[in-house]
C-alpha cells in the first residue's frame, strides 16, 4: 500500500525530495506546493507528472487532499515551524527539513503536538544516513582511533547566502550532529564569534529573530567560527562562512592512534583513515611526539569502502517506514532535533556575546 505524500516547496532540495518519492515503491506524491510558478512548471517538465499530480500556490489548497497521509516540508527555515504545526494538527505525519524550528520552545512544541497526534515528526538531517557517517560512528566505537584528542570541521562555499537565518544556523547543524554521533555524547559547553561582511540593505531584518545575528541592524553573520565542549573533554572546532571561494565538506577526528576524515567533496576517497601514533613514545597521556617518531606519525593511509546508497533515498525510505509503523526513528525524531536546537540556541546567544563560553544544561 502506497502512502499519499504532499511536497511542500520545490526549490533545490525539494527537487531531490520529489525525485525520491517519485522513484520510491511505497509513496506516492499527490502533490507539490510551491508560491513560485515558474519551480511548479519546471518541476512538471523535469519528472513528467502524471495530471493527477496537484500542483498548487498554497499549502491550504491540498490540506483536504483525499489520500493524503503525510506531509514533507523543504521550505526556507523560517516557514518550517508554521508549516509543521499545521500539518499535525491536521493529522498528518510530517518530514521537515533541518532545522526543525529556529527556537527550542517551537521545537519543543511540534514534539509534542507529534506525540498528541500520534504521528510521526522526522527531521531530514541527511548526513546522518551518509555511509561515510555511519561506518565512521563504527570505527570510532571501535576505539580504532585510541584516545580521541580533538576534531575539526569546515563548511564553507560562495553561495547559496541565506536571507532568513544565519551561516550558523544554516551550516552547523551538519556537523553538530556527525559529531554527536561519532562520539555518542552531546556538548556540555560551546561558544561561537562570527563576522557580518555582507550588509543587509533593502532587507526587512524585523523578520529575523533578533538570536540569528550579531549586530540585527547589520544583517546575518556570514562567517562563525565554532567551539564544542563535551563532557569526556573532547572539543571539536568547527569553520562556517558563505565567502570561501572554495567549497568545502570535511570533518575530521583525531585520535592517539589515528586520524578519520570524511569528506564529501572527495568523491573517491570519502572516508580516509590514516594510521599512526600521535603520542611518539605510545604514551597516551602525552601529545607531543619526539623526534626520531616523525617520520611514524602516518603509518598507513587507507580508503575505506562504503555502500554506493544515496543518504536521501536512505532518509524517505526509513521516513516511509516510521509512517507505515508509526514508531520514531532514533536517529531523526523530533525529540533528537530538539537537541540539537538546544545546542545550536546556545551557540546564538554565545554569538551575540562575542564568543562567551556557555554551559549546556542536560
Amino acid at each position: 500500500m502506497k502512502i499519499g505524500i504532499a511536497v511542500l516547496g520545490a526549490g533545490r532540495w525539494g527537487v531531490n525530495l520529489i525525485r525520491n518519492f517519485l522513484e520510491h515503491p511505497h509513496s506516492e506524491v499527490l502533490a507539490i506546493v510551491d508560491p513560485n510558478p515558474d519551480s511548479l512548471v519546471s518541476v512538471q517538465k523535469q519528472f513528467n507528472l502524471n495530471e493527477n499530480v496537484i500542483l498548487a500556490g498554497d499549502w491550504s489548497q491540498v490540506q483536504e487532499l483525499p489520500g493524503l497521509e503525510a506531509v514533507a516540508i523543504a521550505t526556507p527555515a523560517s516557514t518550517h515551524y508554521t508549516l509543521a504545526r499545521a500539518a499535525l494538527q491536521g493529522g498528518y505525519h510530517v518530514l521537515v527539513e533541518k532545522p526543525l524550528a529556529l527556537n527550542l520552545s517551537e521545537a519543543i512544541e511540534l514534539c509534542q503536538l507529534a506525540e498528541k497526534q500520534q504521528r510521526q515528526l522526522f527531521v531530514d538531517h541527511t548526513y546522518l544516513f551518509h555511509p561515510a557517517v555511519e561506518r565512521g560512528q563504527t570505527i570510532i566505537q571501535q576505539h580504532t582511533l585510541g584516545k580521541l584528542r580533538y576534531g575539526y570541521a569546515q563548511r564553507t562555499h560562495l553561495e547559496p547566502v541565506r536571507h532568513d537565518v544565519d551561516a550558523l544556523w544554516d551550516l552547523a547543524i551538519h556537523d553538530i550532529a556527525i559529531f554527536n554521533t561519532w562520539l555518542q555524547q552531546t556538548p556540555i559547553q560551546v561558544s561561537a564569534i562570527g563576522t557580518v561582511f555582507q550588509k543587509s540593505e533593502g532587507i526587512q531584518n524585523q523578520f529575523y529573530p533578533s538570536f540569528l545575528t550579531v549586530n540585527p541592524l547589520e544583517g546575518l553573520a556570514d562567517l562563525v567560527w565554532v567551539t564544542l565542549t563535551y563532557p569526556d573533554g573532547f572539543q571539536a572546532f568547527i569553520h562556517l562562512c558563505w565567502l570561501n571561494p572554495d567549497k568545502q565538506r570535511r570533518l575530521t577526528v583525531i585520535g592517539s592512534l589515528g586520524t578519520l576524515i570524511f569528506d564529501e567533496m572527495s568523491p573517491e576517497a570519502p572516508l580516509i583513515l590514516q594510521r599512526g601514533n600521535s603520542d611518539g613514545g605510545g604514551d597516551e597521556n602525552s601529545f607531543i611526539p619526539d623526534q626520531t617518531s616523525q617520520q611514524t606519525l602516518i603509518k598507513s593511509r587507507e580508503v575505506l569502502s562504503l555502500e554506493p546508497v544515496e543518504p536521501l533515498r536512505q532518509v524517505c525510505d526509513r521516513f516511509l517506514n516510521c509512517v507505515q509503523t508509526n514508531t520514531p526513528c532514533p536517529t531523526s525524531s523530533g525529540s533528537a532535533s530538539v537537541q540539537l536546537i538546544r545546542i545550536l540556541s546556545a551557540l546564538s546567544k554565545s554569538l551575540q556575546q562575542g564568543g562567551q563560553p556557555l554551559t549546556i544544561s542536560p
